[in-house]
């Protein structure tokens, strides 16, 4: 009886002891947080009426659509290390079948011969930690008629700027989106693609909160927390340094009427969104 006594309590001590360690081995940068944590930015709802501002929420993202434009008006994540893996890209385009029945859905040759890439807002390579990941940032509801310059040159510097800050030590809170009518691409100037479907945006903008990997992350942001703001016009004439499109939230919020990051708090929200960074940009 005494040795089934100890031994009992050396399997208590040493499962306890391994519940411990596999606490303590979870890194907040292993994290995979609400990709809505900062907040609604247009108060999106799941209610089909709300058919220019319908929320839909994946695993990998959150986004609001907009049924009449054929694209997001914004897209929002989180990035982390734990995002970040191995798996290839899937150049799986698909139409979105959560979208509700009777809704337009883009297809991949919805974009074809019309001289605009099929643009990510949340990118491909935010999302390798798992094929299942990678391919839902091809859902064409992530997806919108971008320049090719804009999105090859001064976009994908930026999201790749954005992947050096997490392997850095840092973990991101990004908003993307889009507004205005008439882009520029390779066949030349167009307000719309698919027979009129698909709404080419004149302005594509990104706003990234720049965290230490952590936990609380809201109640971590500070009235000196790093936000990135960036606005590009939709054209392949622009510059391919996007530093040169830094702005600030206000700015942006300006332009789109959302409230950007409204979880944070009202007096942290306005020192950092009237800000215009100056950081670095590699």
């Amino acid at each position: 009886m005494k040795h089934i006594f100890y031994r009992l309590l050396c399997i208590g001590l040493l499962s306890g002891f391994v519940i411990s360690c596999s606490d303590d081995s979870v890194s907040p940068a292993e994290v995979r947080d609400n990709p809505l944590a900062m907040g609604n930015p247009s108060g999106a709802t799941t209610d089909p009426a709300s058919y220019t501002n319908y929320l839909l929420e994946k695993p990998q993202y959150a986004l609001s659509y907009h049924r009449d434009r054929g694209t997001p008006n914004w897209v929002s994540w989180h990035l982390s290390k734990a995002w970040l893996g191995s798996a290839s890209r899937q150049d799986n385009f698909a139409p979105d079948n959560t979208l509700p029945t009777g809704w337009f859905r883009a297809t991949s040759a919805s974009y074809t011969g019309s001289g605009f890439d099929r643009g990510h807002n949340c990118p491909s390579a935010d999302r390798t930690g798992s094929v299942a990941d990678n391919a839902a940032t091809f859902l064409m509801t992530n997806i919108i008629p971008q320049a090719p310059n804009n999105n090859q040159r001064t976009w994908a510097d930026l999201e790749n700027y954005c992947r050096t800050l997490v392997n850095g030590g840092n973990e991101l809170y990004i908003i993307c989106g889009s507004y205005g009518r008439g882009g520029t691409g390779s066949e030349g100037q167009a307000n719309t693609i698919a027979d009129g479907k698909i709404t080419v945006p004149n302005r594509i903008w990104k706003v990234i909160v720049v965290l230490p990997a952590g936990t609380n992350d809201v109640s971590r942001v500070t009235a000196d927390t790093r936000v990135i703001s960036v606005n590009t016009p939709n054209t392949s004439s622009l510059n391919p340094e996007w530093a040169t499109y830094r702005t600030s939230v206000d700015a942006i919020e300006k332009a789109t009427g959302y409230d950007l990051l409204s979880a944070v708090p009202a007096s942290v929200q306005s020192a950092v969104e009237a800000r215009v960074d100056d950081g670095p940009v590699n």
